[in-house]
Formats: structure tokens, sequence, C-alpha cells
């Protein structure tokens, strides 16, 4: 998995896991553009102490450009952008589209991606300390937000428009999941169709399926499909 052959050129190292939704988006960034970079699991645990020797929240993915060390997934993004361009502009030029597509990369992740981990950490802790409301109350929010966005995809390819921007990078794992932990009903079509037309961009297909062999740590069990 690891570019090897642009690293010195490049200088890009990645800390990251094929089924942790937030480097989703940072993959498919780097894969829509044919970035170089070298891809270390935080499952091995050098790779996790040099990872926690750089950022003390441990947090990932986190990017090194050199003697740069990057953090949040959608800061790394845009600073792809900035030194290490490509055919594919995340963040648009035009500032009216750029704002819109950071609304919808933070909607993304704020209001789907937030209430789907509440559900999916929840299934983790033991019976005796789940939290029944809060998950109640997080499938009650990702209801909401599915009728929400439904109604604002009437008409758009993606995201915010015509053009593939940070905002999809960040709804393509935010939906997946979702739709595993709160399922995307029949009566949201356009959804279900943005969902589709995402795990179809060979991009977002890419890391489908780098993370298939991890899809036994689902803790709400992966379904038969995807």
């Amino acid at each position: 998995m690891a570019l090897t052959a642009g690293l010195t050129r490049m200088a890009l190292v990645l800390y990251s896991h094929p089924f942790a939704s937030y480097c989703w988006k940072v993959l498919i960034a780097l894969y829509e553009n044919g970035t170089p970079f070298e891809y270390r699991m935080v499952d091995e645990p050098r790779n996790f102490a040099e990872l926690a020797a750089r950022w003390p929240m441990k947090k990932f993915p986190l990017l090194v450009a050199g003697d740069e060390t990057l953090v949040e997934s959608s800061v790394i993004i845009e600073y792809l952008q900035l030194r290490h361009p490509g055919p594919v502009r995340f963040i648009p030029d035009q500032s009216a589209a750029a704002l819109q597509a950071r609304f919808m990369d933070r909607c993304f992740d704020n209001y789907f991606m937030t209430p789907m981990q509440k559900v999916v950490g929840d299934a983790l802790r033991a019976a005796k300390v789940r939290d029944a409301f809060g998950v109640s109350e997080a499938r009650g929010q990702l209801g909401q937000a599915y009728a929400w966005l439904e109604s604002l995809l009437a008409g758009r390819m993606w995201a915010i428009g015509e053009r593939f921007t940070l905002a999809d990078c960040a709804a393509a794992p935010a939906l997946f999941y979702a739709d595993w932990a709160h399922a995307i009903g029949r009566e949201f079509p356009q959804l279900r169709a943005y969902r589709e037309r995402l795990l179809a961009r060979p991009s977002i297909a890419r890391v489908v399926d780098e993370a298939r062999p991890y899809r036994k740590l689902f803790p709400l069990g992966a379904p038969e499909r995807d």
C-alpha cells in the first residue's frame, strides 16, 4: 500500500487505519489525485508510538510532511490542496462555493458521523454501562439529518452540486457507516442514490475494499452488502 517511489519527492507519511471513518476522508483525497505517500498502520505498536509522540491526543489520521505534522482530516485535505495539488480541487476557488464545501464537510462530521459513532461506540460497552437514552437520541438525530439531506440533494450530483469536493470526502465514510448503524430507509431515495454514487467512485471503492478484512470489528455486525 505504501507508495515509496515518490516518497523522497513528496515526503508524505500517513498514520492511519483502513477501517477508521475519519481516515477514509484523507485516503479518498489522496487517491483522488494519485498523491504518493507512505502508509503507516496505527495497529502496529511502533507506528502508534510514533503517532503518540507527535500528537498527545493519539487520534488519527495524522500526516507528516517533512518537519510538519498535520492533524484533523479536514485540515489535512486543505493542506494537500495547498502543498500537493492535483486535478481534483477539494476546496473550490470561488469563495461562496468554498464556504458551502466547508459547511457540508462540518455537517457530515457533526450531524452524521458523531451520532453514528455514539450508536456504534455504545455497542462496545459492557451491557451494564450502556446508554440507551443516548443511543435513542443519536438515532433520532440521524433521522433528522437524513430528512434534511434528502431535500437538499434534489438535483445535485455531489454534496454541493456538480463538483466532487471536501464535502464528498466527508460524506462517504459518514453515510457508509451511518447506514450500517441506522439504516437509510426507502423514504430517502435521493440520499440512497447519493450514497450509491459515492460508493461507485473509484477512490471510495478503493477505501471500501481496503477495509473489508476489518469488517468483523464492527460491533453491530457488518451487513451482507456494500
